[in-house]
């Protein structure tokens, strides 16, 4: 009687096994936006490019270990240009959820195009990894569909660059600041965060507080209009093409300030030089990502590593720009290759639960991946830095604020 049990069980698990292996899939389906044009183009193509860096190597190995299924499976990346366009991503999410059926589904790189996926996944209950859209919005304890991959949400975002102005800016004299913004999720956060930061401190005060619509490319009347109140400190935060825009503008003006920040001189430092210039550049104060430190990891390639893969598959000269945003696109490789390998199935509360479980655990070149319950990255904080000259019309990105991430010393206007 016990043997027959006992044959009766094995059976039961063999049959069992076999489903499973008919049932598994013959290719993971994901689904991604991309920007091939339009304002946020900078952003997203890298993220992009770089994602299919990821996607490439694991494919190369067979496909990426699924846990649920006992074995190696394919990625079929299933991807739309929505033009830089929320109307268009708003389709296209729709779109890659109800008639894709993808697996997994990834945001557009940043907070814009990540806006209209945030309801439309909860909604259909998707689970989103959304890339680099830091909005504070995104992230409620009523919707367990989201998590930030690669930056921190906007409102802790900022926190070096007050705690730096309020500490060692406060010893040299900076007391007072202006504050320039883009009127969108990831900006208009960003200047809200520190606008809060030097209230509740009280050792720098805020003089000027504006926010413009993210389509500016002139800031000739803003800057002048700044320059009338005497700051010490200015502290312009858009995207890519308001970045170019202001610093042009600011060389073009005359006006000098002691301490100037910009989010994308740092960031994406290639695309931004190439437009500006390096004059224009020299000594602004920006975030130090990724691409210009190295962590230590303990999954997936180092910082040095990955640009060797990404030369080998976007020679110099290719015209695609290597920054924190390519770095942005591999780290979420990362997340969703650990994801799969530790999911117990593909449905999306399992994945939810399998992403929140890598929290304080994945350390990728991109830092130590830390989620708050509602989804927000409270991890991979970025240190405060200044681009400073390192030779002949070259600059280095120079890691100034907190004392325990800095390589250099930072150098303040007089």
């Amino acid at each position: 009687m016990r043997f027959k049990a006992l044959a009766l069980a094995l059976l039961c698990s063999a049959a069992a096994g076999s489903v499973q292996a008919q049932t598994a899939p013959t290719e993971i389906k994901i689904g991604a936006l991309y920007a091939s044009s339009g304002p946020y183009a900078s952003i997203s193509m890298p993220v992009f490019d770089a994602f299919k860096v990821w996607m490439d190597q694991v494919n190369a190995q067979g496909g990426v270990e699924v846990k649920a299924f006992g074995k190696k499976i394919p990625i079929k990346l299933i991807a739309y240009d929505d033009q830089s366009s929320t109307a268009t991503a708003a389709t296209l999410y729709n779109q890659l959820i109800t008639q894709d059926h993808v697996d997994l589904l990834i945001s557009d790189s940043g907070s814009v195009l990540t806006s209209v996926g945030v309801p439309i996944a909860k909604e259909h209950k998707q689970f989103l990894f959304d890339v680099s859209g830091t909005g504070a919005a995104f992230f409620t304890n009523d919707n367990p569909y989201i998590a930030l991959m690669a930056d921190p949400v906007s409102t802790i975002w900022p926190h070096y660059i007050s705690d730096y102005l309020g500490d060692e800016g406060a010893k040299a004299g900076i007391k007072t600041v202006a504050i320039l913004y883009s009127t969108n999720d990831f900006t208009g956060t960003q200047a809200a965060a520190l606008k809060g930061f030097f209230e509740k401190d009280g050792k720098v005060k805020v003089v000027y507080y504006q926010g413009v619509p993210t389509s500016t490319s002139n800031y000739t009347v803003l800057i002048n209009n700044i320059a009338s109140l005497n700051p010490d400190a200015v502290l312009e935060l858009g995207y890519v093409g308001n970045d170019i825009a202001f610093l042009r503008n600011l060389q073009d003006s005359g006006n000098q300030f002691r301490f100037v920040f910009s989010i994308y001189a740092g960031t994406e430092k290639d695309e931004i030089e190439k437009n500006v210039g390096v004059s224009g550049m020299t000594n602004i104060f920006s975030y130090v990502p990724a691409s210009n430190y190295e962590y230590t990891p303990n999954f997936g390639m180092t910082q040095k590593e990955f640009r060797a893969a990404w030369d080998k598959k976007y020679p110099p000269g290719s015209n695609v720009a290597f920054g924190a945003n390519a770095i942005y696109g591999y780290m979420t490789g990362l997340v969703v290759e650990q994801t799969l390998a530790t999911t117990k199935s593909l449905g999306q509360m399992d994945i939810h639960d399998a992403v929140f479980a890598l929290s304080n655990k994945l350390k990728t070149l991109d830092g130590t991946f830390i989620l708050r319950k509602d989804g927000a990255q409270v991890g991979e904080v970025t240190p405060l830095g200044q681009l400073q000259p390192a030779g002949k019309n070259e600059l280095k990105l120079v890691a100034v604020y907190p004392p325990n991430l800095a390589n250099g010393k930072a150098v303040l206007g007089k």
